[in-house]
C-alpha cells in the first residue's frame, strides 16, 4: 500500500483520536458503559489498522511481539494482584472495600485497577491474535 497516500495520511490522523477514545472509554467505565474490555479492543483495532495500512513489519516495530506477549500475563497479574492484596488485608478475593479510606473511594480504586488489568490483557491478546493470523505463512 505504498501508493495509497490518502489512506496513509488518514490513518496517521485517526490513530491519536482512536487512542484518546480508548482512554476515554477506559476511564469513563466507572461511571457509564465501557471499561477495560472495550478500550482494549479499540486499542488493538488501532494497531490492526496501522498494520493493514503500513504493513505487519511496521506495526511490529511500533508494538513489538515481545511487548504484546508481556502484556497478556501482565494484565492478569494486575487483576489477580488486586484480589490477592484484598485477601492479605483480611477480606475476600476482590473485596474492594479494603482498598481505600471509605467504601466509595475503595470501590472506585478497585474497579479502576481491575479494569486496567482487563485493558492490558485484552489489548495484548487481540493484538497477539492478529499478529499470529497476519504472520501465518510467511
Amino acid at each position: 500500500m505504498k501508493m495509497d497516500l490518502i489512506l496513509r495520511i488518514t490513518t496517521k490522523l485517526l490513530i491519536p483520536f482512536m487512542l484518546l477514545f480508548a482512554l476515554y472509554v477506559q476511564f469513563h467505565g466507572d461511571y457509564g458503559p465501557g471499561g477495560g474490555f472495550q478500550a482494549g479492543v479499540i486499542t488493538a483495532a488501532m494497531v490492526i489498522l496501522y498494520a493493514l495500512i503500513f504493513g505487519l513489519k511496521a506495526a511490529q516495530r511500533v508494538v513489538p511481539v515481545s511487548v504484546v506477549q508481556f502484556m497478556v500475563p501482565l494484565g492478569v497479574l494486575v487483576y489477580t494482584g488486586v484480589g490477592v492484596y484484598t485477601m492479605f488485608k483480611g477480606g475476600e478475593f476482590l473485596n474492594y472495600n479494603l482498598l481505600g479510606h471509605d467504601r466509595v473511594h475503595a470501590q472506585e480504586w478497585g474497579i479502576l485497577l481491575v479494569e486496567i488489568g482487563v485493558y492490558i490483557t485484552v489489548s495484548g491478546t487481540m493484538t497477539a491474535i492478529f499478529y499470529m493470523f497476519a504472520g501465518r505463512g510467511r
